[in-house]
């Protein structure tokens, strides 16, 4: 774990195995800054699908694959960025889940995106060269 000023952060490999080791390091961090109980249980989760998100589709479930989750925030904002090597995402091609269809035909899975957008205040995707990034951001 390195420590930069204001920014931590932790590399792990893409297993389900590692789940609770990113979830606690983003709510340690969270904690530490004094936010709110409901803020870190929904950074938590949006983590989580971040980062399953990963390990299931950029990875396509390869376990010994790295992922790097960076957590920094300054007076305004806190940011998790989790960063991957796996295939892309284009969030163009993204189209919201239509919620009463999928519980009507109980489907589960494909809920990640939509959980992560409207549990943290903006998110971005980014490729940089073979790099995939996905930064979260959560309003102080």
């Amino acid at each position: 774990m390195s420590r930069n000023k204001n920014i931590f952060s932790i590399s792990v490999e893409a297993s389900t195995s590692h789940l609770s080791k990113v979830r606690d390091f983003v709510a340690e961090h969270a904690q530490n800054l004094g936010m709110s109980e409901k803020d870190v249980a929904e950074m938590r989760l949006a983590v989580d699908e971040a980062y399953t998100n990963i390990i299931k589709h950029a990875y396509k479930n390869t376990p010994s694959k790295p992922v790097e989750i960076q957590f920094g925030f300054d007076k305004s904002q806190v940011w998790i960025s989790i960063t991957d090597q796996g295939e892309s995402f284009d969030p163009s091609t993204y189209n919201e889940p239509d919620l009463l269809k999928r519980i009507k035909n109980k489907q589960r899975g494909g809920m990640g995106v939509y959980l992560i957008r409207k549990l943290m205040d903006n998110v971005q995707y980014n490729r940089h060269g073979q790099v995939n990034e996905i930064r979260m951001v959560k309003h102080l």
